[in-house]
């Protein structure tokens, strides 16, 4: 059973899976931070440009009894961007891209 334990936590420390929880984590954060500064900052600002004050997710298109959520899509692209940004040069900036070499 001892064997058994030692292999488990080998693989824990060789496969990074502390590294990937504590960025699941961290996903989690920073999807909230974003999320949050898109629609009280970036939607209000928005909405602005487009001549009424008030919030980029609630602008619609109606087509006969359909209506097209196109202000909440933006808001979700805007919001996916910048999260994708903020991964990117996060990833580039801590030099995480050289900690995922094979081992030769």
């Amino acid at each position: 059973m001892k064997d058994v334990l030692q292999q488990f936590m080998d693989f824990i420390r060789e496969q990074g899976v502390v590294g990937l929880a504590i960025a699941f984590v961290l996903g989690g954060a920073v999807t909230k931070l974003v999320g949050s500064f898109v629609e009280d900052v970036i939607n209000p600002l928005i909405g602005i440009l487009l001549g009424a004050a008030g919030d980029l997710s609630s602008y619609s298109l109606t087509i006969g009894s359909a209506e097209i959520m196109w202000g909440s899509f933006v808001s979700a692209l805007i919001d996916f961007i910048v999260v994708a940004a903020v991964v990117y040069f996060a990833f580039k900036g801590l030099g995480l891209d050289k900690l995922d070499k094979k081992k030769e």
